[in-house]
């Protein structure tokens, strides 16, 4: 699979284009005039032993929808079955998951929804089901479905709900292509009486062709509550391999940001925007000229009210580890100067909100494999960060996935995979200060 086999040493293949900014490096750790992060709090989890790759969304009414994958099979049991007294080779059987779904009103959750279950799930620390609320009681998720049990191929498929889950549609594949060997990193936006779905697209990715020589590319359509598909459209021919997208709602348009590929190697975040019904072409949020042989496997995140949009991201250009948000009051057709907001040893996989005032909250992961955090702050265009705070600490491995983080009313609401034997999926949230 890609990201096992392209997510390269970064440090060691960045190659130095931009000057590092000295005062920069000093607003990392003094904080500014914005408040500081309140201290998190736990909040229960309405998934079981051994789940992970959580992903939150809001919803309209006013909720926190979850979805995440959760094995049905026991460890014990899976254990046993490699167990032989002969020591002859055994088939280990494929774990059997389930996608699941809940939503928190306060503190309490609903019960959990079993949207489907398999034993053909691709399940990454990276790449993981999507969800959307529509209209008034519409539900979409997104998810990958191998196709090669020799191989790593693998499909998006998803399924829609009118009723808030009682019935779904039969899982569809969302692309055209059946020959590629990748389709993913799947990104799911509520959009009129329907849903937007944006993903990487592997069609060039065919038997026969060499690794590293086919371009991955973005796409998207639009899809009916009825399952019914629109056509599906090419956003940009040649992407980074395995970093998430991101999209979001902007007036009555969509943004969407993803790592993009230039000829030469440079993957930077580049943004494209529906725009009454015509797609733009994709723009640098940045020249950062972060040139790397190798997906990071590190994608952007997006927050919108309305025409504001904040957008975070990773880079190491100038073999320097750095993460960055930048602000829009244009609905991102052009961004404010970066401010950057982490403490020296990001990792990145950052998540970001849009407040009311016009700030937003950032988190990412600061640390190494060993040992991380994940912190977040509060950040507004034109100002210094507001002191940082700690969500959780975890191995900064990639068993601890990508954590995720909604605004919630006057709440931020965090998700993450806890690493063990077995996983769990943990929440806290943190009480925004009135301002």
């Amino acid at each position: 699979m890609r990201i096992g086999r392209l997510a390269l040493g970064a440090a060691a293949l960045a190659t130095s284009f931009l000057p590092v900014d000295p005062a920069s490096a000093l607003k990392l750790v003094r904080g500014g005039a914005l408040p500081e992060m309140p201290k998190p709090h736990g909040l229960p989890t309405p998934a079981g032993s051994g789940a992970g790759e959580s992903r939150l969304v809001t919803t309209p009414d006013g909720a926190v929808l979850m979805s995440w994958l959760e094995p049905l099979n026991a460890p014990a049991q899976r254990a046993a079955a490699v167990r032989h007294r002969s020591g002859a080779p055994t088939t280990v059987p494929a774990i059997r998951h389930a996608l699941r779904l809940a939503s928190l009103r306060a503190t309490r959750w609903s019960p959990v929804l079993n949207v489907v279950e398999g034993d053909s799930f691709f399940v990454n620390w990276a790449d993981f089901p999507a969800v959307a609320a529509f209209g008034e009681h519409g539900l979409a998720v997104a998810w990958l479905w191998r196709s090669d049990a020799e191989t790593h191929a693998y499909q998006t498929r998803v399924s829609l709900s009118e009723d808030g889950g009682a019935y779904w549609t039969a899982p569809a594949i969302v692309h055209d292509d059946r020959a590629g060997s990748e389709h993913g990193f799947v990104s799911l936006l509520p959009q009129g009486v329907g849903v937007r779905a944006v993903w990487l697209d592997g069609h060039n990715f065919v038997k026969g062709v060499e690794e590293g020589m086919a371009d991955m590319a973005l796409h998207s359509r639009f899809i009916s509550p009825n399952g019914a598909m629109g056509r599906e459209q090419e956003l940009d021919g040649r992407t980074c391999d395995c970093c998430q997208t991101a999209a979001v709602a902007v007036g009555g348009d969509i943004l969407v940001a993803y790592r993009d590929r230039s000829s030469e190697e440079i993957r930077d975040i580049s943004v494209t925007r529906l725009d009454g019904g015509r797609w733009s072409a994709p723009e640098p949020v940045r020249a950062d000229g972060w040139k790397i042989p190798g997906c990071p496997v590190n994608g952007p995140a997006l927050s919108a009210i309305d025409q504001k949009v904040a957008i975070a991201w990773h880079t190491e250009a100038a073999d320097t580890p750095r993460v960055f948000v930048a602000f829009s009051t244009n609905g991102g057709r052009r961004f404010g100067a970066p401010i950057r907001i982490d403490e020296g040893k990001p990792l990145g996989r950052v998540g970001v909100a849009m407040l009311a005032d016009g700030s937003a909250a950032v988190s990412w992961m600061e640390g190494d494999a060993k040992e991380a955090r994940i912190r977040a702050r509060f950040v507004r265009d034109g100002e210094r960060p507001g002191a940082a705070a700690t969500v959780a600490r975890l191995p900064g491995a990639r068993a601890s996935g990508v954590p995720q983080m909604v605004r919630d009313g006057d709440r931020l609401v965090f998700s993450w995979t806890e690493p063990g034997k077995p996983s769990r999926v943990k929440l806290s949230m943190v009480k925004l200060p009135k301002r």
